[in-house]
């Protein structure tokens, strides 16, 4: 069955990759990425990065736990976790930046710098989130009481009115 399905997904490639040449575009074996997706509950189905490789060209494509597509990194269950963990890394690093440099700018600035360096990273692909579990939004929601006290300098300012003023 696996087999059937790899076959097919070659054909598929080669077809894509031929229309792109033809177009003038070249689709990058390199980049391209494989993952077989299933159930986090199924025990069945537990390939990931150990199921089987596909061939592309002269480029052999091996399975990956996780993969990124447009920024957004989706495990092999079809979970967000490592995507929201990054997020989050992310976010909390560039508030810990700017903490430093607070006091050295007005509130206006560091308005503009939170928005730039955390905001856009937490709304970036937001519609992936339609649906997550709480434990997820929370980390985000996290991330964002933290921005809050960070350029309001307080808990009980609400921060979607200090942020659009």
């Amino acid at each position: 069955m696996i087999q059937l399905l790899l076959s097919r997904l070659e054909i598929c490639l080669d077809d894509a990759s031929y229309w792109m040449a033809a177009n003038r575009l070249r689709l990058n074996a390199e980049k391209t990425k494989l993952l077989w997706a299933r159930s986090r509950y199924s025990a069945e189905a537990q390939l990931g990065s150990s199921g089987p490789s596909m061939q592309f060209g002269t480029e052999v494509i091996s399975a990956s736990d996780h993969v990124r597509v447009l920024g957004v990194t989706v495990l092999s269950d079809l979970s967000l976790d490592k995507h929201v963990a990054n997020v989050c890394s992310s976010g909390f690093y560039w508030l810990r930046q700017l903490r430093r440099v607070r006091r050295s700018l007005d509130t206006d600035s560091i308005k503009t710098l939170v928005h730039a360096f955390v905001m856009l990273r937490v709304d970036y692909c937001n519609a992936v989130f339609a649906g997550s579990p709480i434990y997820i939004t929370d980390k985000l929601q996290c991330v964002l009481c933290t921005e809050r006290c960070n350029v309001s300098h307080h808990w009980h300012t609400p921060w979607l009115v200090t942020l659009a003023a």
